[in-house]
């Protein structure tokens, strides 16, 4: 059986660029394979989506986008040019920022923080987005009495939810605002923030509503914080067919249960347990689901009636409580804003009688190790194939685990040494998150590709100014 297709979602500035075959080898000849290509007009047409639902719906609001997701300083310069700020979570991040353009009000910090990284958040004039009560006390002592630090303090075990190793737990944020009154002159309270690892409207409605008490409770502490954070973690649209996803997914369980032919390579299980014959428990390959873009999600999240208030929905209640909505986006801000393209080696047969396409990278490059990649990469083929294979591609590394798809891909045909391969919507995570650089390969090229009317121009990720001047 040759598995059911499952299609990438591609922006389409991306999509043009790959039927440009011109454009894609002049990106491989001048900086070879593998390489990973971003695209800052498709994380400003993101951008555009965001602040459309916020303007119409939360007219205080600050987009901090989540640098994080990729080391890309084409994407910190758009991010910059374009007039918000910036959520940086270790001290070279927070310097990239500011080399990027940001000046200290325009940064804010999160994550868990050490002395260094406060030190220099501190002298920067940047937001903390404070983790626990240790960070409040170090704060304490490097602020100065006539220059208060600016802070947030991130709450989490929320009724709803999953337990998180990050925030300072609801039932001890009464000692956090003791803390803050006691030092009112060296720290300035600006609001609460939350940061859940999930997109659902009900557990995040959940956290507003106990942050919205703390703010009520801080008044009463003669502090008077204005902002509401709600993180990020909004989704994104990986898969061009819904339809697909399932068939998919359907016969690859199918295969795990054996009442259909095995797609998966080995022993992998995606996550899934296999027991008597029945599937239990959840794919890790989940996220590529989700069919609904960030922007709907927002969205959503702001017109759900909050518990309490009357049945007002929850932008209703942040504008009437003249309340600033900050957000961290970053795997939205990027999505589809990133591929990676490789080169087929060669092809092979393996013993179980698989077709293995083997590429000049390895899995870690385009995923976390833990992750499948349930969308099919995009072949580039220079001759014509029309006879429709299921094959797995598998990575440079000497080490078994780097096969790079542990199931079956359908494709058109079997690919031929020198085909380009691209893998969609690596933006977020995929390429930096843990590439191999196992057998002293160099990490691949970053490079930024821009579309005019005369064509795409592209530059390394480093050269990149949105003005179109590059350095």
């Amino acid at each position: 059986m040759t598995p059911p297709a499952v299609p990438a979602a591609v922006a389409p500035v991306v999509a043009a660029f790959l039927a440009d075959r011109g454009a894609v080898d002049a990106a491989l000849r001048r900086f070879g394979s593998p390489v990973h290509l971003v695209f800052p007009q498709v994380f400003d047409a993101n951008l555009t989506a965001l602040r459309t639902v916020l303007d119409a719906a939360a007219p205080r609001y600050r987009i901090c986008y989540a640098h994080k997701v990729n080391r890309s300083g084409a994407f910190a310069r758009a991010a910059a040019a374009a007039g918000i700020a910036i959520d940086v979570a270790s001290v070279w991040e927070l310097r990239a920022a500011q080399a990027a353009g940001f000046a200290g009000d325009r940064i804010e910090v999160t994550g868990p923080k050490g002395v260094a990284l406060l030190r220099e958040a501190v002298a920067a004039g940047a937001t903390i987005n404070v983790d626990n009560l240790w960070e409040l006390e170090t704060l304490v002592a490097m602020a100065g009495p006539d220059s208060p630090v600016p802070v947030l303090l991130r709450i989490s075990g929320f009724a709803e939810g999953a337990p998180s190793r990050f925030g300072i737990d609801l039932g001890a944020a009464g000692a956090a605002l003791e803390l803050l009154v006691r030092h009112r002159a060296r720290l300035r309270l600006l609001g609460f923030a939350f940061h859940l690892d999930t997109a659902a409207t009900a557990e995040r409605i959940g956290a507003v509503t106990d942050c919205l008490r703390l703010i009520e409770l801080a008044y009463t502490r003669e502090l008077a914080p204005s902002v509401l954070d709600i993180g990020g973690g909004l989704r994104q649209v990986f898969t061009a067919d819904a339809t697909a996803y399932d068939a998919y997914d359907a016969a690859l369980r199918a295969g795990l249960r054996g009442t259909g032919p095995a797609l998966q390579w080995g022993a992998a299980t995606f996550g899934y347990q296999v027991c008597g014959g029945a599937i239990h428990g959840g794919p890790v390959y989940h996220k590529y689901a989700n069919t609904e873009p960030a922007a709907a999600i927002l969205a959503d999240l702001l017109a759900t009636p909050l518990p309490g208030h009357g049945g007002h929905t929850m932008d209703r209640v942040l504008a009437d409580n003249l309340l600033d909505l900050w957000l961290e986006p970053g795997k939205a801000l990027v999505d589809q804003a990133g591929i990676t393209i490789a080169t087929v080696e060669f092809v092979k047969q393996a013993g179980n009688g698989a077709t293995l396409v083997h590429l000049d990278l390895s899995r870690d490059t385009v995923t976390a190790a833990d992750q499948e990649v349930l969308i099919d990469p995009i072949v580039l083929s220079a001759t014509a194939r029309d006879e429709p294979v299921g094959v797995f591609f598998a990575g440079r590394l000497c080490l078994e685990r780097d096969l790079i798809t542990q199931r079956q891909v359908r494709l058109d045909g079997v690919p031929a040494p020198g085909d380009r391969v691209v893998f969609a919507n690596t933006a977020a995570y995929h390429m930096d998150l843990s590439a191999a650089i196992a057998g002293m390969h160099p990490l691949p090229a970053k490079v930024a590709v821009c579309r005019d009317d005369s064509g795409f121009t592209l530059c390394p990720d480093a050269d990149y100014r949105p003005d179109g001047v590059v350095v």
